[in-house]
């Protein structure tokens, strides 16, 4: 933690990031407390874990997780903490690098102010609490427990007994942690053959992780802490034999910055990564880089500080650890997870300097919660912004409308603290026809649920008050384009778009071109250029957004006939037409006119094969909600002969 040795303080790396990330942090005093003040002790006690940080002999921190239970850890005399735990006596580095070389039983001692440099952080996931510890080990020892029921090998479980002497301690808030209800559990440890790359098991916990614990040092002091978000929000950039990197994203926290301030003197890093449901442990140790602004966004598109990790050894220990743990309530200050770049569609033409402004001139409300809306781009003088292609998205900022600027805790809005307010959105309407750019005034629109402060500022804003949003580019996967068919291709490939919800957008700016005989605003159709295409549409959509459905067949005819509309959040499974309220009875009956057939029910599996000859070859492009999403990839999965490519909306 904090070296009081500095101006208010804070040591030298603590106030070069603070000046880094541009905040005032240092122009106050260090929080951090001396010793280990009452108030602090009983926090710890109450706790069911403490996570552990120490240096081995080569100078490389490493981090453990030892409790299970309140109490394990309890102040027993003055600023000295005691910690009683189960621990993998042959695995746990923290185990080794405390007590490495000493048989069990054999007690390490040392003067005050002279032990191992140590940090700690009691973390209770039922009430979100948790302190932070830096200090020394006083004494310590571990004793093997009895050998296992045959008697024929000695047990890697021990018990450590461990007591601290704390020279800082500091409460921190509770944003960013996941609720769980830990237990008491006693491990089986078995360490994974050694590997220069982790093995799938290991990458499988990183994947699904919502937590890690990390311990830095500046050489005089340590410090332990944790980050927490959403499953999957660390990344995997690299596992090969020549480079395993991980990378993180830095959330808005209290802006003191020990961790990084630990890191920005020396880069050195000790993790630990728990599976609270399996007692399995990932150890690393490795060297960090710090990633701000573009940087930080070049891995994690719409992250403003990120972390990269360098993992120079490893170990991954199966059921090595004292504890298990069910998951609670996820955090609501958690942001959606973020892929790498490498795993989002192309950004295309995205650039962080806004190559054209869109101003709002156009909004139509067509159903409760689903709205299109209309721009006028206006590209800057000077740089060419490329047009978009049919199917493509665009990419909006709209920080300068709706950021409030750092706030520490923001319980109205959680999830604010840590938007960028940059919305992908998909375009809706095709380019204007033969030209390589945008013209000053081309009209873009979308097509969007209300969900979030940005779709909420295009909902609640006057259209007759001026509304100019920067756009960063277009971009996404030229695979998701339906080919538009020739009199010389005689490839029979049907193309089976299955939607869900406002998932129909990325049709929605290529279907007149696609279909018989079609042709974009501004071009003259002829049928003779465009043979029949064997085009089919799998649509679910909710009842109340029926008003959308309709607007999509009288704006693109021909494509209602090609229709299978699945009507859900009716009455219920076996609801029949006159269960429906008389306004959706109403619309169901408008688009049937039209030609599109209807049923009252969820899609099936067996509906993805409706119009689709058996002999043909299939084309699926699947744009849908996760749910939805997921299944239909799951039933396609198990075809034959089938291509599938797909959209979410996690761009």
């Amino acid at each position: 933690m904090a070296l009081h040795i500095q101006s208010h303080g804070w040591h030298p790396g603590e106030i070069a990031v603070h000046s880094l990330l541009k905040v005032p942090t240092s122009r106050h005093e260090n929080p951090t407390s001396a010793g280990l003040p009452p108030s602090y002790a009983h926090r710890v006690a109450v706790s069911p874990l403490v996570a552990l940080g120490t240096i081995d002999e080569e100078g490389r921190p490493w981090t453990s997780i030892w409790g299970g239970e309140r109490g394990f850890a309890r102040p027993i005399s003055k600023n000295i903490l005691g910690l009683q735990s189960i621990v993998d006596q042959e695995n746990d580095p923290v185990i080794t690098a405390l007590l490495g070389g000493k048989v069990p039983g054999e007690v390490v001692d040392a003067e005050v102010g002279e032990g191992k440099l140590m940090s700690g952080l009691s973390i209770d996931l039922e009430t979100r609490d948790r302190v932070k510890l830096a200090g020394r080990m006083a004494v310590g020892v571990v004793n093997s427990l009895p050998p296992s029921k045959n008697g024929s090998t000695t047990s890697p479980v021990g018990q450590a007994q461990v007591a601290m002497h704390v020279e800082e301690s500091l409460g921190n808030c509770p944003k960013y942690l996941n609720k769980k209800d830990i237990r008491p559990h006693i491990p089986s440890p078995r360490l994974a053959p050694s590997s220069p790359t982790l093995p799938a098991d290991a990458q499988a916990l990183i994947d699904k992780a919502d937590m890690f614990f990390l311990s830095s040092t500046n050489g005089r002091t340590m410090d332990t802490n944790h980050r927490g978000g959403p499953p999957g929000f660390v990344r995997v950039v690299s596992n090969t034999e020549d480079s395993v990197v991980l990378v993180y994203p830095e959330y808005s926290g209290n802006q003191l910055y020990q961790t990084l301030g630990n890191l920005h003197l020396n880069p050195r890093v000790g993790m630990v990564i728990p599976d609270y449901e399996t007692s399995d442990a990932l150890y690393l140790t490795g060297e960090t880089e710090l990633l701000v602004g573009s940087a930080a966004a070049a891995f994690l598109p719409h992250t403003k500080v990120a972390v990269k990790v360098i993992v120079r050894e490893f170990r991954f220990v199966k059921d090595g650890l004292s504890f298990r743990g069910s998951a609670g309530e996820l955090s609501p200050y958690n942001p959606p997870a973020r892929r790498l770049a490498s795993e989002c569609p192309a950004s295309g033409q995205r650039q962080e300097v806004a190559p054209a402004t869109a101003t709002l001139v156009r909004k139509e409300i067509l159903t409760p919660s689903i709205g299109r809306f209309t721009f006028k781009l206006h590209p800057e003088r000077g740089r060419g912004l490329k047009a978009w292609k049919p199917g493509q998205h665009v990419t909006l900022d709209f920080s300068e409308e709706l950021d409030q600027g750092y706030s520490h805790m923001r319980d109205d809005d959680p999830q604010s603290l840590n938007d960028d307010f940059v919305r992908t959105f998909t375009i809706s309407n095709p380019p204007p026809q033969n030209i390589n750019e945008v013209m000053d005034g081309t009209e873009l629109q979308i097509t969007v649920r209300r969900h979030g402060p940005a779709t909420g500022l295009l909902w609640r804003h006057n259209i007759r008050a001026p509304l100019e949003i920067p756009v960063l580019g277009f971009g996404g996967e030229e695979s998701f384009r339906i080919p538009i068919p020739t009199p010389d291709d005689n490839k029979q490939v049907a193309a089976v778009f299955v939607a869900g919800g406002v998932g129909i957008t990325p049709l929605l700016a290529q279907a007149l071109s696609v279909l018989p005989g079609g042709a974009t605003p501004g071009q003259e159709s002829n049928v003779e250029d465009h043979r029949e295409t064997p085009l089919t549409l799998l649509w679910s959509l909710r009842a109340e957004d029926l008003p959308l459905a309709l607007d999509t067949f009288q704006r693109i005819p021909g494509l209602a006939q090609l229709t299978h509309l699945f009507i859900t959040g009716t009455t219920g499974p076996d609801s029949k037409r006159g269960d429906l309220r008389p306004e959706i009875q109403s619309i169901v009956g408008n688009v049937e006119e039209v030609g599109a057939k209807t049923a009252l029910r969820r899609m099936l599996q067996s509906d993805l094969m409706l119009n689709v000859e058996s002999s043909t070859r299939r084309k699926y492009y699947l744009c849908a909600g996760p749910e939805l999403h997921k299944l239909v990839e799951d039933w396609l999965r198990q075809g034959e002969g089938i291509e599938v490519v797909s959209e979410n909306f996690s761009y």
